[in-house]
Order: C-alpha cells, then structure tokens, then sequence
C-alpha cells in the first residue's frame, strides 16, 4: 500500500477507470454455422493485432476449474492447439488443475483479447490428451522447456527459488542440447470439448453483443443472444 489515496487520484481509482468501446457489432447473420469456424475468424484476427504489437499472446487463455468439494481456481494458460474437437493445453497433471480436473472434469476457458474488445468464454469438460499426441508435441517444445517440466513440481510449495534452480542445473548436466529428453509421466494435454462458445463482442453504452452457441445432443449448435 502506499499514501496515495486514489479515492483523490482517478489513474488510481479503479471507478474511474473505464474505456468506451467503439467496435462495430456482431450479428447473427455474420456468424459461421460451426463455433470453431467462427474462433478461427476471431483467432486469426486476434494473431494479426499480435504481429503488429497491438495484443501480446493471443493464444493465452484464462483455465477456470473446480475440486470435488466445488472450490474454483484460475490461471492463465496456452492454448497449444484447436480443432473441431475443441480446444488443447499440456501441464503437469499433479498441478493444482491437473487434480482439480482428475476430480471434476467441468472446465471454463476464457481468451482475453482487450485490445479487440473482444472475449470468448467456453464452457466444457476436459479429458486427458493419448501419449503419443502428448509427446509429438513435448518434442516441438524448446530444449530449455522440455527440462522444465521435470524440474518443476508445479502448484506444490518450496523452499526457495534456489531448489528450481538447482533442479534445473542438475537436469541440464544430465540432458544437454544435444540429449533427447523423455516426456514426463506425469505431464501431458487436456483437450477441452466445448459445450457452449460465447463471443462477446464490446459496444458503446456497455451495450455489448454476446453471441452464445449451445451444442445440441445430434452434433449441430443453436446461437443465443445474451443481454449484455
């Protein structure tokens, strides 16, 4: 905390933060007829504002997942591959949402991208990815990477900094660049299969368009259209 009051100061006041988004709409006619068609429009668009400096990481989205007792949890991961299937990250299945998921297999995915005004929020369930897709994507990850699936035991407590960084010292020596590394047992992909794919769209007025597809029990989607 500092002395500054920002009930005094509006860049500190978080009331008197707002942006008034001007984007144009989003209808239902300019939909595509599959969710996943209609995320690679946004996808790529979000990729370019990307390359042009304008959104950082459009592949990041936000994991929301709960334990068996209903205690929810979020953080912020990659999205590392997406398909009609739905959407793909790898971690540590020991991790708090790799145990979250063993015992609860609901998920929400969220992709941020502020600077398009613009969100999508899944809602699924999450099954593990097979070990041969696991590991033809464990060999495309960077060397440095590869050893730091070993070297963190992600989500459990330590006594310092030191202790990672001496585990990844002690891996490096073992596995050198030029060393294949073995894919962890414990860590792999989750492919998150969607049931419902909102994109919400920021207008002016807070009047934003919000465009849900609901997965029907034969395979095809219904659009809703949310109340901002």
């Amino acid at each position: 905390m500092t002395d500054r009051d920002p009930l005094l100061d509006p860049v500190l006041d978080p009331a008197a933060m707002r942006k008034q988004y001007r984007a144009d709409g989003l209808a239902e006619e300019d939909l595509a007829t599959h969710p996943m068609d209609q995320f690679t429009r946004w996808f790529e668009d979000a990729a370019r504002a990307a390359l042009h400096g304008t959104l950082y990481e459009p592949n990041a989205m936000v994991v929301s997942t709960a334990d068996a007792q209903g205690r929810p949890s979020s953080r912020t991961v990659l999205m590392k591959q997406y398909d009609t299937d739905g959407f793909v990250f790898f971690t540590n299945y020991d991790s708090r949402k790799g145990r979250d998921l063993a015992e609860n297999p609901h998920v929400s995915l969220l992709f941020p991208w502020h600077p398009l005004a613009r969100q999508v929020i899944v809602t699924g369930t999450a099954r593990r990815t097979g070990r041969d897709e696991t590991a033809a994507y464990f060999r495309t990850r960077p060397h440095g990477s590869q050893l730091g699936a070993w070297a963190s035991a992600q989500s459990r407590v330590i006594a310092s900094r030191t202790e990672l960084d001496t585990s990844y010292a002690e891996l490096a020596a073992r596995y050198p660049d030029d060393e294949r590394v073995p894919v962890p047992p414990h860590w792999g992909g989750f492919r998150v299969t969607p049931e419902t794919i909102e994109f919400w769209q920021g207008r002016v007025n807070r009047l934003h368009d919000r465009l849900r597809y609901v997965a029907r029990p034969d395979g095809t989607w219904k659009v809703e259209r949310l109340s901002p």
